[in-house]
């Protein structure tokens, strides 16, 4: 719906800005035009011009000075001077035409100065007691001869305006809104059947108006997208099932086979070497019950069938148990922990599944053990960090060059990537790591450590209740 009125807006708006250009635009015209036409001088300042140029001489002949011949010239215009007290023409211009009179009765001047003489539109100046008419080419004024504008409309003329232009605009904008009435009844659905399809939503257009065939096209795709989706959900269900029947049927043969080799490796009636091979298998055995583990948990919370069993959790205490327990685990001794958060930290408290932390926490541990077989020092730390809770383990072992790092953290997992599978990682230990992060609304940072070892980071959103 908003997408809607902000189309509508902008249409409106360019509306508005196109009508208000135009108007400004056509008067930048006008003036432009008005301005070229005029000689910027109007025909009556040049009668004053010429009769300023007329000049009496001794032997009673007026003269034309230069300068006012040049002013003729110019505009094609030629002049004639009344006597006042005859109305003969005591001195014409050398371009006179010759069906100009050469005498004017007192009606004949007045209707020449309000107007024409023999269709040629004059103006008028004195010169002395006499009268100047300069009559111009019959095509180059037109001249107003009766009180044509009353004063009222002169002086309310700029309101007039204002009246006239918000007329047309309320008429413009009534075009407007009827001849895009039908595009905004038929815009709107598809707006909402965009939106409904980036939202996941099912959707469907009705086929009429202008916009049909969009809007079919749109149906396409919400009933395609629909059957993928369900294809999709099909498949990923079938996944899901097939990996958690396989754990399940493995399960008992598994914990046979176990079985079965603890009792052989126990046995001091059998050789030593025996008895070896029989801890090697009962070792490979658990390794192997490990991994079907992490399969079914990583597809459980790959498709959201694990629960996420929230509660508040201090961090600080949970990463020294789980430390605690590796320690009394590592009988040899080649797997060190150093406590690296700070005494007085305090507890840091976040809502989230201790299971699923701690089991997250043990994979990193884990996973610096198995890459370190011959041994390294795991640090373990938790603080504040960008406003987060950091549950960091490092250590100082083999670690990783630049290309591998950027590989672990580019590189699809073939849990969750059907393609490139020449690129994919098949270790599932940082992979649930990073679901368990997800699932918490955190994430996870993967990188050098300052000893030289590998280094990751699970970052864990702040229970702000508990702040």
């Amino acid at each position: 719906m908003n997408s809607t009125i902000k189309l509508i807006r902008k249409f409106f708006s360019i509306l508005i800005f196109s009508i208000f250009l135009g108007i400004l635009l056509n008067l930048l015209f006008l003036a432009i035009v008005t301005w070229n036409r005029q000689d910027h001088s109007s025909g009556w300042k040049q009668a004053e011009e010429t009769a300023s140029a007329l000049t009496l001489s001794e032997n009673g002949d007026y003269t034309l000075s230069e300068e006012g011949e040049k002013t003729l010239e110019q505009t094609g215009a030629w002049g004639i001077l009344v006597e006042n007290d005859t109305g003969n023409v005591i001195w014409a211009s050398r371009n006179l035409p010759q069906e100009i009179p050469r005498h004017y009765t007192l009606g004949e001047i007045s209707w020449a100065v309000r107007g024409y003489i023999q269709d040629y539109p004059t103006t008028t100046a004195a010169q002395g007691e006499n009268l100047l008419f300069l009559g111009f080419p019959k095509d180059r004024y037109f001249k107003l001869m009766w009180p044509t504008f009353d004063y009222d409309l002169i002086r309310n003329f700029f309101y007039l305006i204002l009246e006239f232009l918000i007329f047309n605009l309320v008429f413009i904008i009534i075009v407007y809104g009827v001849a895009t009435s039908g595009i905004i009844r038929s815009v709107k659905p598809i707006v909402h059947g965009i939106e409904a399809l980036g939202n996941q939503e099912e959707v469907y257009i009705p086929e009429k108006g202008l916009m049909s065939q969009l809007a079919a096209s749109i149906n396409r795709v919400s009933e395609k997208l629909k059957t993928q989706s369900y294809a999709l959900r099909k498949k990923e269900t079938a996944r899901a099932n097939w990996i958690a029947g396989v754990s399940h049927d493995i399960r008992t043969p598994l914990s046979m086979v176990l079985g079965h080799a603890s009792t052989l490796e126990e046995d001091a009636s059998l050789p030593a070497e025996v008895r070896q091979k029989a801890g090697i298998i009962r070792q490979q055995s658990i390794r192997m019950k490990n991994l079907i583990n992490d399969l079914n948990l990583a597809s459980k919370l790959e498709y959201n069938v694990q629960p996420v069993k929230r509660q508040r959790t201090d961090l600080v205490a949970l990463a020294r148990s789980v430390a605690v327990d590796f320690l009394n685990l590592d009988n040899e001794g080649d797997y060190p922990i150093e406590w690296n958060t700070e005494a007085d930290s305090g507890p840091r408290i976040v809502y989230g599944d201790p299971d699923l932390i701690k089991r997250a926490m043990s994979n990193l541990i884990t996973n610096a053990q198995v890459h370190n077989p011959k041994g390294c020092t795991i640090g373990v730390e938790v603080r504040e960090e960008e406003g987060m809770y950091a549950l960091m383990v490092s250590d100082n072992g083999v670690g990783v060059t630049e290309e591998e790092l950027q590989s672990i953290r580019n590189a699809p997992h073939y849990m969750v990537c059907d393609s490139n599978t020449g690129e994919q990682r098949h270790g599932l230990g940082l992979l649930i790591v990073k679901q368990i992060a997800q699932a918490h609304g955190g994430r996870v940072v993967l990188d050098h450590s300052p000893q030289g070892g590998f280094l990751a980071k699970i970052l864990f959103p702040k229970d702000w209740e508990a702040t």
